[in-house]
C-alpha cells in the first residue's frame, strides 16, 4: 500500500496547493491512502468545518492536528461529529474528539492513524510515550498498517518516539516545526521515520507567516498580528510504501512540490495516461 502524508497545511496557500496538486500526486505515486496535518489550515491557526470537509471531499482520508487544534472555536463541535479529524491522543481526559482512527481506503483496506503531541517546549499534557502504546494496543488485530503523526518541537523527543515505536507501527512522522528534515529512514525493525514532514504553504515566510511581523517579534519583542504569507507555496510531505501482510514500511520518500513542479507532474501524468 502507498500512503501520502501531507505536512502541516498553512492557510489558504497551503489549501490551494493541496487542491492543485493532490490529483496528480495521487496518480503519479499510485497513492492508496492520504493523511494530512490540518491544524494550521484556517488562516494559519486552527481548522473550521468548511475547511475540514473540503479537504476530506478532495481525497484526504484522515486529518491530524496538534497544539493549534482549538484555535477556532467551532472545532469543538466539529471534532465531536467528525471522527476523521484527530486531536492529540494524549490530551487530558474529557477533551472532545479522539486521538486515533481506523479509516478505509477507497478499495476497503484499513489504515490506523494515531495523533500524539510532544511535551518538550510544548503543553505539559499526558505522557505521549505511554498513551501511544495504549492506542496501538487498541488497534491490535484490527489493522496492520498504523501511521503515527507525532506533533512535537524537540528533535530529540521525536527521535525518541521513533525508536520507542520501532517495530510496533508502520511509520512515525514528525510535524509542527514546518521545516522538512532530511533524515527519512527505515528503522531496524521496520518503522519508517522522519523528524519533520515539512510544511504545505508559503515558503517565502517565517514558518508560513508574513516575514515582517514575525521578524519584528525577534527584533523588538513587541506583539504583532501574524498572517499567512503568500510567496513560493510548496507542498511538503512523504510517500510511504507499506507491506500489508506485516505492517512494516518498505520505503519512505520525501516530497516537495512547488507550482512549477506540479505543472511538470501534470504533464507527466497526462503523457502516461495517453500511453496507456
Amino acid at each position: 500500500m502507498n500512503i501520502l502524508f501531507i505536512g502541516d497545511i498553512v492557510g489558504r496557500p497551503g489549501r490551494d496547493m493541496v487542491r492543485r496538486g493532490l490529483p496528480s500526486i495521487v496518480e503519479h505515486h499510485q497513492i492508496d491512502f492520504v493523511i494530512a496535518n490540518a491544524e494550521n489550515a484556517a488562516a494559519g491557526f486552527g481548522i473550521t468545518r468548511e475547511i475540514g470537509d473540503d479537504l476530506l471531499d478532495r481525497g484526504v482520508h484522515v486529518l491530524t492536528s496538534g497544539n493549534h487544534i482549538w484555535d477556532k472555536k467551532e472545532a469543538l463541535d466539529y471534532i465531536a461529529t467528525e471522527p476523521r479529524l484527530l486531536r492529540p491522543a494524549n490530551s487530558p481526559a474529557g477533551v472532545p474528539g479522539k486521538g486515533s482512527y481506523i479509516a478505509r481506503s477507497s478499495d476497503g483496506r484499513g489504515v490506523g492513524v494515531i495523533n500524539a503531541m510532544g511535551r518538550v517546549f510544548m503543553l505539559n499534557i499526558d505522557d505521549p510515550f505511554a498513551v501511544v502504546l495504549k492506542e496501538i494496543e487498541a488497534m491490535r488485530g484490527r489493522v496492520r498498517i498504523i501511521v503515527v503523526d507525532f506533533h512535537a518541537e524537540a528533535t530529540s523527543e521525536k527521535a525518541a518516539m521513533g525508536w520507542h515505536l520501532d517495530g510496533k507501527v508502520t511509520a512515525v512522522l514528525g510535524t509542527h516545526t514546518h521545516v522538512q528534515t532530511a533524515d527519512e529512514r527505515i528503522l531496524p525493525k521496520g518503522t519508517a521515520y522522519i523528524t519533520d514532514a515539512g510544511m504545505t504553504g508559503p515558503h517565502d515566510s517565517i514558518i508560513g507567516m508574513d516575514i515582517e511581523p514575525s521578524l519584528g517579534r525577534f527584533l523588538n519583542a513587541m506583539p504583532s498580528r501574524f498572517e499567512p504569507a503568500t510567496g513560493n507555496p510548496r507542498l511538503n510531505g512523504v510517500v510511504l510504501e507499506a507491506d500489508e501482510e506485516t505492517g512494516r514500511a518498505i520505503r519512505i520518500m520525501r516530497i516537495s512540490y512547488g507550482t512549477g513542479d506540479l505543472e511538470r507532474l501534470d504533464q507527466e501524468v497526462a503523457a502516461e495516461s495517453r500511453r496507456t
